[in-house]
C-alpha cells in the first residue's frame, strides 16, 4: 500500500484512499497513457522532452485536452506533491491520464483524468551501475510497428510479461522483438550499441517507445556519432558495447548478452556528460 499523498485531478488525497471505479477506461481497456519522471532536488529533469511527449500522446489518443493542461500545471503539481510526500530531493514521479468513464469500446467523451504519483528514489540511482546488466531476448511477444507502438500506453502487457521472462530466467533485462525479427526495445528502456565509435539506435519505426533519455541524446551535442538504424541479435552480439537508457536510470550498461561480454568506456562517459547538463 502506497503511503503519503497522490495528486488526483489536481486535488490531493491520501494514496491509500480508493480514487477509481469499476468503470474507469484505463482499467477496462488500458485507455490511456503515462509518463515516468525524475525529480531532483526540486527540480522535474528534462521537463520539455516529457510534456511534449505528453501532449503528443494525448493528441494521438484524440482527448480534448483542457487549456490549463500545460506544462507549468502539472510541473506545480507535480513539486507540490513532492514536498508533501518529503520527496523532493530525488523522486520518481508517474503521470497516469485515462479516459473519463463511460461507453464500451466507444467512449461518451474524450476528457482526460489524471493521477500523479511520487516515490522517493535512493541516491544509488544517480551513479553508473557498477555491474554490466544480463541481457537477452523475450521470445514469446512481438511489438508491433505502427502509430501507437511508440508511446506509453496504459496497456502495457508485453512489458509486463518481459519483466516476468527476465526474473523467471534471472535477468535484469529482457528485450522485446517486433514483427520483423529486428530489436524494438526493452522491458523498461531503449537500446543502444556502439559500434566501431559510432552509438546506433533502432528508430522509432522499429517499434520501441519514445524514449525521454533516447531523444535526449540524438539531439544533444555529444563527442560520438548517434545515428538511429534498424538493429538485429547479430548486431548486438558484434557490438563493441551495449547499453540502456531511459529517464529513471539514465544509461545503465550491459555486460552480458548471450555469450558476448561488453566493456562500458561509451557509458561512462554519456553518464558523466549527463550528469553534468542535468544535475
Amino acid at each position: 500500500m502506497q503511503v503519503g499523498f497522490l495528486c488526483y485531478n489536481g486535488k490531493f488525497t491520501p494514496a491509500a484512499d480508493p480514487i477509481l471505479t469499476a468503470d474507469n477506461r484505463s482499467f477496462r481497456y488500458g485507455d490511456g497513457c503515462f509518463e515516468t519522471m525524475k525529480v531532483y532536488q526540486g527540480k522535474v529533469l528534462l521537463p520539455d522532452l516529457h510534456f511534449e511527449r505528453l501532449f503528443a500522446t494525448l493528441n494521438l489518443l484524440h482527448f480534448d485536452i483542457p487549456q490549463h493542461f500545460t506544462k507549468d500545471y502539472f510541473t506545480k503539481l507535480i513539486l507540490e506533491l513532492c514536498a508533501r510526500n518529503n520527496a523532493s530531493p530525488l523522486a520518481r514521479i508517474r503521470v497516469t491520464v485515462f479516459r473519463s468513464d463511460g461507453g464500451l469500446y466507444d467512449p461518451l467523451n474524450n476528457l482526460p483524468n489524471f493521477i500523479i504519483q511520487c516515490w522517493e528514489l535512493s541516491k544509488q540511482i544517480l551513479e553508473l551501475n557498477e555491474n554490466g546488466l544480463v541481457l537477452d531476448v523475450f521470445p514469446d511477444v512481438k511489438k508491433s510497428c505502427d502509430k501507437l507502438s511508440s508511446i506509453k500506453s496504459n496497456n502495457c502487457l508485453p512489458y509486463v510479461m518481459a519483466a516476468m521472462y527476465a526474473k523467471q530466467h534471472r535477468l535484469n533485462e529482457a528485450v522485446l522483438m517486433n514483427q520483423y525479427g529486428r530489436i524494438a526495445d526493452s522491458t523498461i528502456a531503449n537500446v543502444f550499441i556502439v559500434h566501431q565509435k559510432t552509438i546506433i539506435t533502432p528508430p522509432l519505426s522499429e517499434g520501441g517507445v519514445c524514449g525521454v533519455m533516447r531523444k535526449h541524446l540524438l539531439t544533444r551535442d555529444l563527442p560520438f556519432k548517434v545515428i538511429e538504424q534498424p538493429l538485429t541479435i547479430a548486431d548486438l552480439e558484434t557490438a563493441d558495447e551495449i547499453f540502456l537508457t531511459n529517464a529513471i536510470y539514465g544509461v545503465r550498461w550491459v555486460g552480458l548478452f548471450r555469450d558476448s561480454s561488453y566493456g562500458n568506456a561509451t557509458a561512462v562517459v554519456l553518464h558523466e556528460l549527463l550528469h553534468e547538463v542535468m544535475m
